[in-house]
């Protein structure tokens, strides 16, 4: 990787991390350069404008969240384990976030629902990237007898994403982890009870 290359990967990220924790709108060049160590023109080097920052920073959040989905998932093959692995990550957000702030998707789909169709279009394409994820393993889980045929793997996958979010945001807003505890013992529960045949 060059040098260039490393400049433009370690602005990604510390910007992911502040627009994480601030916001975009929260966020300004001068919150930005105070946090890279670089002037205007340093930045704008790598990234034509501050959106195309907000949205490449945003797709290296979830770059990162999808590594850990995907060191989770490696070792796993059963449906419902596979399941578990998944909320499992959702504790990792809070005692050992990958992108400092809470979960990256949350954040940006909550700040841009209205203010940023660009940013809000990428968060919905990263949701439906994760719901489809949490629909091919009940798939295939179905397929290979792990979990009824009757369960609606997107009914699922939207008790799951909207318990986790809503579990995240609790531990976050309370700065206790109990929250997430609690309802990751509660999507386990119901993982295990409820799906398999």
């Amino acid at each position: 990787m060059s040098k260039g290359e490393q400049t433009k990967e370690r602005i990604l990220q510390l910007a992911a991390e502040l627009f994480n924790q601030q916001g975009y709108a929260g966020s300004s060049i001068s919150d930005i350069m105070r946090v890279t160590g670089l002037q205007k023109g340093g930045i704008y080097n790598h990234f034509q404008s501050k959106d195309e920052l907000a949205l490449m920073a945003f797709d290296y959040a979830i770059a990162q969240m999808r590594q850990l989905h995907r060191t989770a998932l490696r070792s796993k093959r059963h449906a419902i384990e596979r399941l578990q692995a998944i909320i499992d990550v959702y504790y990792t957000l809070i005692e050992n976030p990958p992108i400092k702030g809470g979960c990256p998707l949350l954040n940006t789909a909550v700040e841009s629902d209205d203010a940023h169709p660009a940013l809000r279009d990428r968060a919905q394409q990263a949701m439906n990237s994760w719901r489809d994820m949490i629909c091919r393993i009940i798939q295939k889980g179905i397929e290979k007898g792990e979990i009824r045929p009757t369960v609606d793997a997107d009914e699922v996958a939207t008790i799951m994403i909207a318990t986790l979010e809503g579990g995240v945001m609790m531990s976050k807003l309370y700065g206790d982890a109990i929250h997430i505890e609690r309802l990751i013992k509660h999507l386990n529960d119901y993982i295990e009870t409820q799906l398999p045949i």
